[in-house]
């Protein structure tokens, strides 16, 4: 149902009411249940300028992102992080004199893709093989630590908006991960700091622990310099030596670099993840409560490979999470490029693994989403299955808009960060700003929910525990709840009562009281298109792409059986490279599914499990609310939710329950395979299907960013519920 408002006014009125700007004072510190008060928050930790791969400056992304008007995507939060590794140009200049600002100006003729040595000079570029007779690249952590971060720093005071660096790191023995230190970054005393207004910036915090850690574990930096000028010992000087473990003794130990580089060739996927278990405990030893690692779009390089570099198997997300359960904490299952030709750049073949072709796992998304979260009862329910912190995450992965500029809406390969996909993060500021370190503590808790296309903008999730006598609780008592926090963009906070990322502690025999209370905004969304969604019309169903309505909710529910141990028969095993032929989870290793995993109830606006909408008395819109009781618990399980705007028995898009069908019918690579025809006939680009889309015999079919917003997903972290007497759920507090 809609009921009058924009979606993307809804989103910034969520802004608003914490303050006039995201870094907003709350009006209490801490609620009723002694916690500190805070607030859902929108934000993106995987994105790129030209610093890496990207096609824009970093001053352009985030006023994309984070500013509050047309043509922008108003963000609470940001990270901006680009590759690891070298990059040969200077994202810190700007495109036009619309992004000048004091320190750092436009210069005429130079923009962000004007090299390094262009720049500044190629005297300037330090460590091995990138200045004076160099290639002219520079190492991510010098442009880290001298260009990227005091930029960052002043664009987040100028703006008085929470913005810090991460990087996507390239992972030794795998693909990539999203991954920051915040150590060092955006001090308080920024907060009073006077900018100047002149060129020239001269940072009050500084980015050194994460460019040590890019020189230190990112398999791209092939550096030995220990981070210093060309040629000398002047500079950082670093040792990635991690205390306990024999690091100098490994036949990987380069003495000159001081850290480990696995030669390539045989044994580089296992030797290399091995460095980068010691990466994740280096960060554990050195920065426990500034760090987090993130593996990114982990299904996209097919399977683990021990002679290469590709993918990440169910047991090395064990091993991450064993090395730093507080910094790996989860994983970016919901990938970028979500308007590629192959919906986040997963497709069949697409990894040369020992000679042959191997799919990326899965073969592709399933409504977006990589088969290791969208599978229910497969990789992230074995990891949950455990009692494991182990969190699902998005990303917009933005690097371009493909065939089409950066300021169009239309495209063919990437989305801006907050425009499609956003975490919704609960972060516990009280009367304090956002800042770097809430905001890791609110990713680290897992009280994060994950949406795409602005399908919902509110969620609270709740499991309450109700026991005979006067203990019980009323669905109406805990909906009242749900809906007072949902209204406020809280979480619930009461006795007896747990969400998100939260276990709840119950007798043997206690009533669970699930209760979901979710916005749908009204109104349009970032879409540009107003004409029908085709994946709907399949179903008689006419709905605008730029007004989509969320048709169901599932209640996923899994049992846990405590952790597994590292090298038993159950701990490490590969998804199988068949899947995108046979679906089938009989066909999965123990160690990467969980068959107890299912969905346990569907609640919609029709029907016996119908949800009921609820007005707000705080700007009048309606709320979504729906109960499930969970009788009589005796063994310690789990609860999490998904959702989409497709009815189950779409065609090509999702099966007869309701899960995500393979998106490899709404993929271009393959034109012969698309299947969903996009027949609207329009006046322009948008009222009608765009001219950009594939044609097989004549006919448009549905690929790229239509696909995308044809099909859209939110899903939820899981709520534990541990039972006296039953399997501890050791990963969560």
């Amino acid at each position: 149902m809609k009921f009058g408002f924009s979606k993307s006014r809804l989103a910034l009125a969520a802004v608003a009411a914490i303050g006039c700007s995201t870094l907003a004072i709350v009006p209490t510190m801490a609620n009723a249940a002694g916690k500190t008060a805070g607030q859902y928050v929108a934000g993106d930790f995987h994105n790129h300028t030209t610093c890496s791969d990207g096609s824009i400056s970093m001053q352009k992304l985030v006023k994309k992102v984070t500013d509050k008007t047309d043509g922008t995507f108003g963000l609470d939060w940001f990270v901006q992080a680009g590759h690891g590794g070298s990059g040969n140009r200077n994202c810190t200049l700007a495109e036009d004199a619309s992004l000048s600002t004091p320190a750092y100006p436009y210069v005429a003729g130079k923009g962000p893709t004007t090299t390094w040595a262009n720049s500044i000079g190629a005297a300037a570029i330090k460590g091995d093989g990138g200045g004076v007779a160099g290639n002219g690249n520079m190492w991510r952590w010098q442009s880290l630590q001298e260009f990227q971060y005091p930029l960052v720093e002043y664009l987040a005071a100028m703006k008085n908006q929470p913005m810090f660096l991460g990087l996507e790191s390239v992972v030794a023995g795998h693909e990539h991960s999203s991954m920051s230190i915040i150590t060092g970054q955006m001090p308080a005393a920024l907060d009073g700091a006077t900018l100047p207004n002149t060129p020239g910036y001269t940072a009050l915090g500084n980015a050194n622990a994460l460019a040590q850690w890019s020189y230190c574990f990112d398999r791209g930096d092939g550096d030995k310099s220990r981070g210093n000028t060309t040629g000398s010992a002047i500079g950082n000087n670093w040792n990635c030596s991690v205390n306990g473990s024999n690091s100098a003794a490994d036949p990987s130990w380069n003495v000159t670099a001081q850290k480990l580089m696995p030669a390539s060739g045989a044994g580089v996927g296992t030797k290399g993840h091995l460095k980068t278990v010691e990466a994740i405990k280096w960060m554990a030893q050195n920065h426990a409560n500034g760090s987090y690692y993130v593996p990114a779009h982990l299904e996209r390089a097919g399977p683990f490979n021990p002679d290469g570099n590709n993918g990440f198997n169910v047991e090395h997300l064990r091993n991450f999470n064993n090395a730093g359960p507080d910094i790996a904490f989860g994983f970016e299952t919901q990938p970028g490029h979500g308007a590629s030709s192959d919906r986040g750049e997963y497709y069949p073949g697409r990894n040369n693994i020992g000679g042959a072709m191997v799919d990326s796992v899965g073969g592709t998304t399933w409504g977006g989403t990589g088969v290791y979260g969208a599978q229910v009862g497969g990789v992230w329910d074995a990891l949950l299955g455990e009692g494991r912190n182990f969190w699902f995450f998005a990303s917009s992965d933005w690097h371009n808009r493909g065939s089409f500029g950066p300021d169009d809406r239309r495209s063919t390969q990437d989305f801006y960060p907050g425009e499609y996909q956003r975490n919704y993060t609960m972060v516990r500021n009280g009367a304090d700003k956002l800042r770097p370190q809430t905001i890791v503590d609110g990713l680290r808790s897992g009280n994060n929910f994950a949406s795409s296309g602005q399908l919902i903008d509110r969620l609270a999730f709740v499991a309450c525990a109700s026991y005979a006598g006067p203990a019980a609780r009323t669905n109406a008592q805990v909906e009242a709840l749900a809906v007072a926090a949902a209204t406020n963009n809280r979480a619930v906070e009461a006795s007896g009562c747990a969400t998100m990322g939260e276990k709840l502690v119950v007798r043997p025999g206690a009533e669970i009281v699930v209760t979901v209370v979710v916005r749908d905004p009204a109104g349009v969304n970032y879409s540009p298109y107003t004409f029908a969604n085709p994946s709907l019309k399949q179903v008689g169903i006419t709905q605008a792409l730029n007004k989509p309505v969320l048709d169901h909710i599932d209640l996923v529910r899994g049992m846990v059986s405590g952790y597994k141990t590292p090298g038993a028969a159950d701990y490490a095993g590969q998804w199988p490279n068949s899947w995108l032929v046979n679906p089938d989870l009989a066909t999965v290793p123990a160690a990467a599914k969980n068959t107890t995993a299912a969905v346990i109830k569907t609640f919609s606006g029709n029907g016996g499990s119908a949800w009921t909408a609820v007005a707000s008395g705080v700007d009048n819109s309606e709320f979504l609310k729906m109960t499930y009781r969970i009788p009589a618990v005796q063994a310690s399980q789990y609860v999490r939710l998904r959702g989409s705007n497709l009815p189950a028995a779409v065609p090509f898009e999702t099966d007869a329950n309701g899960n995500p069908l393979a998106d490899i019918h709404t993929n271009a690579r393959t034109p012969s395979k698309l299947m969903i025809a996009c027949t609207t006939v329009g006046t322009t680009e948008f009222n009608g299907c765009p001219a950009h889309l594939p044609v097989v015999n004549g006919q448009k079919m549905v690929a790229n960013d239509v696909a995308a917003w044809s099909d859209l997903w939110f899903y939820s972290n899981p709520i534990y519920v541990q039972v006296n007497g039953s399997t501890v759920v050791a990963g969560v507090k």
